[in-house]
């Protein structure tokens, strides 16, 4: 950050009083500027014994498989974002249930939340920010070809429950980049 948002003025990277951490300042006006995590907010939508994945028409890993999945907008819950994203990323219309996943990624500053969901429909293609998207039973799932390890982590979850038969909420810190 180089300007101040409020007055335009130069800012300086400074610990500001009362603070531990650098923040940028504007020496104008004071104005403090926090930069926090952002949320990434997703769904596992199930169709009966499969689970819908969408394949990435963007970078950071085009071509690779991952949940219908997004950064939360202003305004918005968590739920509302996986619902909007899902609708956005695959035209898939999904009955949001609880939150299952949610994944510290503080290398890239993000929080990846996941929530379980039925999908309502096969009335179901790929959005602007999809190759494909499809259904794959677990022995279908493309584990060489998924995208984050956050997703990674939820999908293992989920069919580890679904054999136990018992859903809980899973928690995971990912910390570093992604080996490889």
């Amino acid at each position: 950050m180089k300007y101040c948002s409020a007055c335009g003025a130069p800012v300086s990277l400074k610990v500001p009083p009362g603070d531990r951490l650098p923040r940028h300042v504007c020496e104008a006006c004071g104005a403090i500027h926090y930069q926090n995590p952002r949320m990434v907010v997703g769904a596992l939508p199930v169709w009966e014994t499969s689970i819908l994945l969408c394949r990435r028409a963007i970078e950071p890993r085009l071509g690779y498989w991952t949940l219908p999945s997004g950064f939360m907008e202003n305004g918005e819950t968590t739920a509302e974002a996986a619902i909007r994203e899902t609708l956005e990323e695959a035209n898939a219309r999904i009955e949001i249930g609880s939150m299952y996943t949610l994944c510290d990624v503080p290398h890239v500053d993000q929080v990846h939340i996941v929530y379980l969901a039925r999908l309502l429909d096969l009335d179901f293609s790929a959005g602007e920010e999809s190759l494909e998207v499809a259904l794959f039973e677990e022995g279908q799932i493309p584990w060489e070809q998924i995208a984050f390890r956050s997703i990674r982590f939820t999908l293992e979850r989920f069919f580890a429950d679904r054999q136990r038969g018992s859903y809980g909420f899973h928690t995971r810190d990912l910390t570093g980049p992604r080996p490889g």
